[in-house]
């Protein structure tokens, strides 16, 4: 989908990332019909990013309902890893090239998948540690008062956002 002009008169106007916009509400729909997280939690953000950073740069938004192979292709771009994040860096290119035939800045849905990007990398969640070793179940554990605390992570947004991402897909 290319993107629109706001003026209609086919110049100097205002581009539409029309692109961007619509893995946004892909991405959304998959995260709300799983019914995963509530839509106002950072969480929920992190999945939906990750989800339409996947779908913009899997070449080839489908218009209406996504057809099964092209959920298959979601459900292997998000399989959990460091993978995903060589493949998100070597599609989104250089923080500051220019788009083929065009100039540094001047693709808005690029833009604004960047900055998607940006948050996930940046943006820091506090998680629940998965690698921490708990006691058996069978050993009497020593309660802690920060127990809980304790068993907890600040990770990127990314790495919870992808799993979330995921599993709604999985789920729809």
């Amino acid at each position: 989908m290319r993107p629109e002009r706001q003026d209609g008169t086919g110049g100097g106007g205002l581009l539409v990332p029309m692109d961007w916009m619509y893995a946004e509400y892909i991405a959304d729909d998959l995260l709300r019909t799983g019914d995963l997280m509530e839509p106002s939690t950072l969480e929920y953000r992190a999945g939906r990013d990750a989800l339409a950073l996947t779908i913009f740069l899997s070449d080839g938004s489908v218009a209406d309902a996504l057809p099964a192979a092209r959920l298959d292709e979601l459900r292997l771009l998000t399989a959990y890893g460091a993978t995903w994040c060589g493949w998100v860096r070597e599609r989104l290119g250089p923080p500051h090239a220019a788009p083929v035939g065009g100039t540094a800045g001047a693709d808005p849905d690029l833009a604004l998948a960047r900055a998607a990007w940006r948050w996930l990398e940046e943006t820091e969640l506090l998680a629940a540690d998965l690698d921490a070793i708990a006691p058996p179940p069978w050993e009497p554990a020593g309660e802690e008062p920060d127990a809980e605390e304790a068993a907890q992570v600040w990770t990127p947004a990314w790495q919870l956002g992808l799993p979330l991402g995921h599993l709604a897909i999985h789920l729809h």
